[in-house]
């Protein structure tokens, strides 16, 4: 009875004796290396050289901000509902007179915390947004973390900082494809 049909017959016969000193086994084994060696290389120089990782990427985190510099968070906690990961954690504060620079709404996020431990990088917080404040960048890594203190980002770590706006060519995942089907190198859009 065969159960598979995949079995081999297998034969005890005795090896040669070219077999035995494995010399074609060497020869052949050195010829595969040295057709690798005068192939192009497929590594790269990663702190130097850094790899273009396309614009569905998910990295770090970035709270954006509009025009005039203003949070666009409102503190509604859809991004906090909508992780899987429960790693995203506020507290919403009403905006005080005088801080009409520095918040959009009259409700704003007073604290606003990823557990970077937690974060499995869905991007589900940046679909459930709808003041689009929060992004993963497409470009840049989150960095590793040597301390426990590290791994808590607040807004001080998250904020855009206006003088390096955070900008990309597609910020949906369906412009991303469409302009990967045309062939379309667009200049990356400023603000959604």
């Amino acid at each position: 009875m065969q159960l598979t049909n995949r079995s081999k017959q297998v034969s005890n016969k005795q090896m040669t004796f070219a077999e035995r000193i494995y010399l074609p086994a060497i020869a052949t084994g050195l010829g595969i290396t040295i057709k690798h060696f005068f192939q192009k290389k497929v590594t790269i120089q990663y702190p130097e050289v850094k790899k273009n990782l396309g614009p569905v990427f998910r990295g770090r985190h970035v709270l954006k901000r509009d025009d005039q510099g203003r949070e666009r968070c409102t503190a509604c906690g859809l991004c906090a509902v909508a992780c899987p990961a429960e790693a995203i954690s506020m507290v919403a504060a009403e905006r005080q007179k005088g801080e009409e620079n520095l918040y959009r709404e009259e409700k704003y996020a007073a604290v606003y915390e990823i557990n970077m431990l937690r974060c499995i990088f869905c991007g589900l917080c940046e679909e459930a947004c709808p003041k689009q404040a929060i992004y993963l960048r497409h470009d840049e890594f989150v960095p590793v973390f040597t301390e426990r203190d590290q791994v808590i980002w607040g807004k001080d770590l998250l904020a855009e900082n206006m003088n390096n706006r955070y900008l990309r060519k597609a910020w949906t995942k369906e412009e991303a494809r469409e302009q990967d089907i045309k062939g379309i190198d667009a200049k990356p859009r400023t603000q959604l």
